[in-house]
């Protein structure tokens, strides 16, 4: 089983539902979900916030953190799961669980951290965890690994 159905299944087995947060990706981690058939019944969204202010305007990140450290934190990853879960909320209604990515593909660093630097996020009902990563390879193969990363941190934090 992939690691976007594996996680699908364990959310739906709980009935929880899901909102993507992602930066580096930018819709790949959502893509991977909605590629397994039957996702929309977890899945309510996701927001591509690659932009700076997005994360901060629409995912809630707070805007003094970003300028003392800049989009590629573990801080903002947390943030940016917790928020999206707000973002992709029905009839008032937050998802259950928010998951994020966040880091730097290259080629080149804007603010000096290595490229592969990857802040995943994710906030369930019963935890929150972040997890940095630093991948090698080039700006696809940091993406992928990305995309992969955020799955397997989420099966990891629902004890799949």
């Amino acid at each position: 089983m992939s690691p976007a159905a594996a996680v699908l299944s364990a959310l739906g087995r709980r009935g929880w539902t899901l909102g993507v947060a992602e930066s580096l990706t930018g819709g790949s981690v959502s893509a991977a979900l909605v590629a397994v058939p039957g996702a929309s019944a977890v899945l309510w969204g996701g927001v591509v916030a690659y932009a700076t202010p997005v994360k901060h305007s629409l995912l809630g990140v707070d805007a003094d953190l970003l300028a003392r450290h800049g989009a590629v934190h573990p801080s903002v990853a947390l943030q940016m799961a917790d928020g999206v879960r707000r973002a992709v909320s029905i009839d008032g209604v937050d998802a259950h669980v928010g998951i994020s990515t966040t880091g730097i593909a290259g080629p080149d660093s804007p603010d000096g951290q290595p490229v592969g630097t990857v802040h995943v996020g994710v906030v369930t009902p019963e935890a929150s965890r972040t997890v940095e990563f630093r991948f090698d390879g080039d700006r696809a193969q940091i993406r992928s690994a990305a995309v992969d990363a955020v799955l397997l941190t989420l099966r990891d934090v629902l004890g799949e």
